[in-house]
């Protein structure tokens, strides 16, 4: 395996870092991450799941990551944090920084002369930029990008690669977007006009909040009427469809293949696992979990976690049997309860019979 070299750092320094207690030499040094089977002298590595105690006692790192209750086990260095995991993510950024930018515009990048872009911003090859677009200090604009008309983008945003922003989406500060995401599309509104389709011209906007991250071929459409909100903090994996009016709230994560229909609202602090999906016009609670694959039809007020998924079926058929599915656990309880009645009435009525046969003739 060839690895990825970071900086160079004291294991002094990572543990004022992440508020982690160092067990060993403070003045080792580390310049990797690595797992514990991959790990070398001059790696960092961490333990967070039970699973991979097992290759703790061979492992060839010069420090692990890992609770207190697993230090006993470790042969070398050791960082004890409450959670691993969190502390491994914050030693990521410390050993592999994000680079500085550049400041300029390239030559082959076309730029509206009304657009006003911060001294201190990037604009990279071949990328566009619209009339009125405002960029604003330290944003990175990768290669190929296109920013339409009337959009604006905040303080220290990076567009990767192949980014598209439509008209008059906004994008917030510390916001990363990755290759191939398309901002601010229209909304699939359509009317019937016959047997044709008649073209709603959606007017509304994209706003995404600060602090968001967009994973690579995401899209989020623009509203029809309101604006489509995606609120701080979010995280979006790639290839999720956002609707038309969509709200999503602050720190909600949403995982890849999800769809969400438009005019949905979900909540602050969600998670939403892989290949979701959501009907229109519902509210999703905060708080609200769902499984992978789940199908969510109705809304739902959380906190908690949710789930469920039915095969295709002819749709009277298919209502039927998710109205019935509800009721299920209670059917079941009731069940319970008929068979606990049948029996204990069998075993009076044996009682019965033993008493009767205990009786002496008279």
């Amino acid at each position: 395996m060839t690895m990825r070299f970071g900086l160079s750092l004291t294991l002094e320094n990572i543990a004022m870092h992440i508020g982690a207690t160092l067990h060993g030499d403070p003045e080792l040094r580390v310049h990797n991450i690595a797992t514990l089977e991959q790990a070398r002298p001059g790696s960092l590595s961490f333990l967070s799941h039970k699973k991979y105690r097992r290759h703790l006692s061979s492992t060839q790192a010069t420090a692990v990551i890992l609770s207190p209750e697993f230090i006993p086990l470790c042969p070398v260095a050791a960082l004890a944090h409450p959670i691993p995991y969190l502390a491994y993510a914050k030693v990521t950024s410390l050993l592999y920084p994000v680079p500085n930018i550049t400041a300029g515009i390239h030559s082959s990048a076309v730029i509206d002369p009304t657009a006003h872009i911060d001294a201190t911003a990037w604009v990279g090859p071949l990328s566009v930029i619209g009339a009125r677009v405002k960029i604003a200090a330290a944003v990175f604009i990768g290669p190929n990008c296109i920013i339409d008309a009337d959009c604006d983008i905040g303080n220290n945003s990076r567009l990767i690669a192949r980014v598209t922003l439509c008209q008059h989406t906004s994008i917030g500060c510390r916001v990363t977007i990755h290759p191939g995401a398309v901002i601010g599309a229209d909304g699939f509104g359509f009317a019937k006009d016959g047997d044709q389709w008649l073209r709603i011209t959606q007017i509304g906007r994209t706003r995404i909040g600060n602090d968001v991250e967009i994973g690579a071929n995401t899209t989020i459409d623009r509203g029809s009427l309101d604006d489509t909100v995606i609120a701080d903090g979010v995280i979006l994996d790639n290839l999720i469809q956002i609707g038309h009016n969509v709200h999503v709230g602050e720190n909600t994560a949403i995982v890849a293949c999800t769809g969400i229909s438009g005019s949905t609202k979900i909540g602050r602090n969600c998670l939403l696992g892989g290949n979701v999906g959501i009907a229109g016009h519902l509210d999703i609670g905060d708080g609200v979990c769902l499984a992978a694959g789940s199908r969510v039809t109705r809304s739902l007020q959380g906190p908690g976690s949710y789930g469920g998924v039915l095969p295709v079926d002819v749709e009277p058929l298919w209502r039927r049997n998710v109205a019935r599915l509800r009721h299920l656990d209670d059917l079941a309880r009731r069940v319970r309860q008929l068979e606990r009645l049948i029996h204990n009435e069998s075993k009076s009525g044996q009682a019965e019979e033993n008493n009767d046969d205990a009786t002496p003739d008279i």
